[in-house]
């Protein structure tokens, strides 16, 4: 059957659909769709052992800030709007290359479920488990994870029970949200996230929502 996706998102189609439809333009025809679906997680997995090398208990922007290398967070903000966009224009190319085949999306969304939980567990070295009230105990790291899973079960279950795949609006929200907040954290540093926001809370709090929204 023909895949069907609904994306309702503004920020999704006014801003970043017509980026991505620039960008597929320049992807050569011969590259199979697989194979940008596949770099894009390969880098996701890059950004999360290289961070995990530096911080493999979430710690390091805690009580100790600056074992994070700077150019790391810059190289994560990289790797992330990298792999957001090769899973963002996959679909497209398939179809431009009309290539498309049922086993092409298993093989996107099969890696999709693993790059969400990446993601949120990258992401989470921002915040750090030792850090006070801006801190995130592993506990609470796992209850956030759950929910993001269960919205990404969520909406392929729809999909399969609809056969219409109805694009969450979080997606789009939570890839900007992850790519600044690592390119602010390697411009300001982690101290960025460790002071009051507004009303006692923190901006690591407006993100945990923004990621898991």
């Amino acid at each position: 059957s023909q895949y069907s996706a609904v994306d309702t998102n503004p920020l999704s189609v006014y801003i970043m659909q017509p980026i991505w439809n620039k960008i597929i333009k320049i992807v050569p025809l011969w590259i199979a769709p697989n194979v940008l679906t596949f770099t894009g997680f390969v880098m996701i997995l890059v950004n999360y052992f290289l961070i995990s090398f530096y911080d493999w208990d979430y710690t390091a922007s805690g009580t100790s800030p600056g074992l994070i290398p700077t150019w790391v967070w810059l190289f994560s903000a990289f790797t992330t709007f990298c792999a957001y966009a090769l899973d963002s224009i996959d679909g497209k190319h398939a179809r431009r290359t009309q290539s498309s085949t049922p086993l092409g999306e298993l093989f996107d969304h099969g890696l999709d479920s693993w790059a969400t939980s990446i993601f949120v567990l990258s992401f989470f070295s921002v915040c750090s488990r030792d850090n006070g009230k801006t801190g995130v105990s592993v506990y609470t790291m796992y209850i956030y994870l759950s929910i993001v899973l269960f919205n990404f079960m969520c909406s392929h279950w729809e999909k399969y029970n609809t056969g219409v795949l109805f694009l969450p609006w979080g997606y789009d929200i939570s890839q900007v949200v992850l790519i600044t907040a690592y390119l602010l954290t390697g411009a300001v540093g982690v101290e960025v996230w460790q002071k009051p926001f507004l009303f006692g809370y923190y901006i690591t709090d407006a993100l945990v929502i923004l990621l898991i929204g």
